[in-house]
């Protein structure tokens, strides 16, 4: 396989001074996670500068660095790529490799659900040619182009996460991807701290379209309230093709029947008129809806259906987003649900529905630890105080919650559950180790503001002769 860019190639994208030839096999931003070969971009950020770590990047193995204030001992260290602005740069980068691409492309933006849809197709397309996704939650404006840039010339399938939390963010990343086929999960109160109204995120949700292709497909939730408002934004693209997918039986990917097991999902479903059974390796009903937008994706592309169905049986959560460990280990031996990565009002009533499918074992119990949800503004305490019914309807025995607008939620739970609340997660520890039993079923979820990644940290260091939780259900 060719390099991913030679000096010449890099320089004709961004316009740059080249000090010497490179020829590069992956791009990075991180010295920590850099690979030998790759070129390192020296970005900016709001906490550090890139150009303070180019030293490091040569010395763990950087083919080249671009950076836009060189010193002689960069110079001296190895090959750069000069410019006047590096995230530019990147983006020109970015740019560059989609002209090149023959790629079929996928965007996925969405409320919820951006990650898991985005790591499903490329677990489906990996198996039906070369395939590329963004990393993690690459999806932000230097996450979008980063991800673009390391799209290799030969990749068949392309699916990149586009993300936001302001008005006009997605308008230039779609723009950057061009997408072939853009989907939106669904559109719920995120990021409220910075918009008006739902339909304000709708509006800045729909500005996927503004990239798609003409003639390109639009995939949306048949489901959602503003199905109608992001319709019509996508109507204005060239001969575009709509699917619509959720359970409305109008959907052009409908959901006909589901059965939920603990840790998997049994579905029959219409893929614009074909009847489809298959099973999903991630359990809940909101992965059930996602798994319709999959197929569809696939269809709009003219993937191998079949191929697809047998791929979903396999599939697994990204981290914090889902994963279960059977934690077991001294007198611990209780299931771990690890959804800490992050968390909204529409997730959280989600993963709290996938709780309530769990079977706690023997006199086990099923254990919610919850931090608070961010970037809601105003409207905060309410959406807080509003999920106990979500707690009460999943059958939570305990709940242990951080931060003050979990506080609310506490309050609104009422007699039928054990509550403790404390300011922070790292309090949750003590309290929550002290209580558990065998057969507890615990779900840690929360903003990743909240850090409640401490507590799956801490509940994942019991563990003895844990093991990755192996029984996916029977169909």
């Amino acid at each position: 396989m060719s390099a991913l860019w030679t000096g010449e190639e890099a320089v004709k994208a961004t316009g740059g001074e080249l000090t010497a030839a490179f020829s590069a096999s992956g791009v990075s931003i991180d010295t920590r996670t850099l690979e030998p070969g790759d070129l390192f971009v020296a970005l900016d950020g709001d906490n550090s500068d890139g150009h303070a770590y180019v030293g490091k990047a040569f010395e763990a193995g950087a083919a080249a660095a671009l950076v836009s204030r060189p010193t002689d001992a960069m110079r001296a260290a190895g090959p750069l790529l000069i410019v006047e602005d590096t995230l530019a740069a990147l983006q020109a980068l970015g740019r560059a490799a989609r002209a090149r691409a023959r790629a079929k492309i996928i965007a996925v933006t969405g409320s919820v659900g951006k990650t898991g849809t985005k790591e499903a197709l490329l677990h489906i397309f990996a198996g039906q040619g070369r395939a590329h996704a963004s990393a993690a939650s690459y999806n932000n404006h230097w996450g979008v182009p980063l991800s673009l840039a390391r799209m290799p010339e030969e990749t068949e399938f392309g699916i990149f996460e586009i993300g936001m939390n302001h008005a006009g963010e997605i308008t230039p990343l779609s723009k950057m991807v061009e997408p072939d086929v853009a989907i939106i999960t669904t559109v719920e109160p995120v990021h409220l701290e910075f918009f008006n109204s739902v339909e304000e995120i709708a509006d800045a949700k729909a500005e996927i379209f503004a990239g798609l292709k003409a003639g390109g497909t639009a995939i949306l939730n048949r489901d959602n309230p503003h199905f109608a408002r992001l319709k019509a934004v996508a109507e204005k693209v060239p001969n575009v093709r709509l699917f619509s997918f959720g359970a409305d039986e109008a959907a052009d990917i409908h959901l006909e029947k589901s059965v939920l097991h603990e840790a998997c999902s049994c579905v029959c479903a219409s893929v614009a008129g074909e009847g489809v059974t298959y099973k999903l390796g991630i359990p809940g009903q909101h992965i059930v809806l996602n798994s319709l937008a999959v197929l569809g994706a696939v269809k709009a592309v003219e993937g191998d259906m079949a191929r697809a169905l047998l791929k979903l049986a396999d599939l697994t959560p990204p981290s914090g987003r889902g994963g279960r460990r059977h934690i077991k280990g001294g007198k611990y031996d209780f299931l771990l649900i690890d959804e800490s990565y992050n968390a909204n009002p529409a997730s959280m009533r989600a993963a709290l529905a996938a709780l309530g499918q769990t079977q706690p074992r023997g006199q086990g119990r099923r254990i919610a630890v919850l931090g608070d949800m961010l970037e809601l503004g105003e409207q905060s305490d309410a959406l807080h105080a509003g999920l106990a019914g979500a707690l009460s309807e999943a059958g939570v025995a305990q709940l242990y919650a951080c931060g003050p607008h979990m506080k609310k939620l506490c309050d609104a739970a009422g007699s039928a559950i054990d509550v403790f609340h404390t300011e922070t997660s790292e309090g949750l520890v003590e309290p929550l180790l002290a209580q558990l039993r065998a057969g507890d079923a615990v779900m840690v979820k929360g903003s990743l503001g909240s850090k409640m990644a401490v507590i799956v940290a801490a509940l994942s260091e019991l563990n003895g002769d844990g093991r990755d939780l192996p029984e996916r259900g029977r169909a």
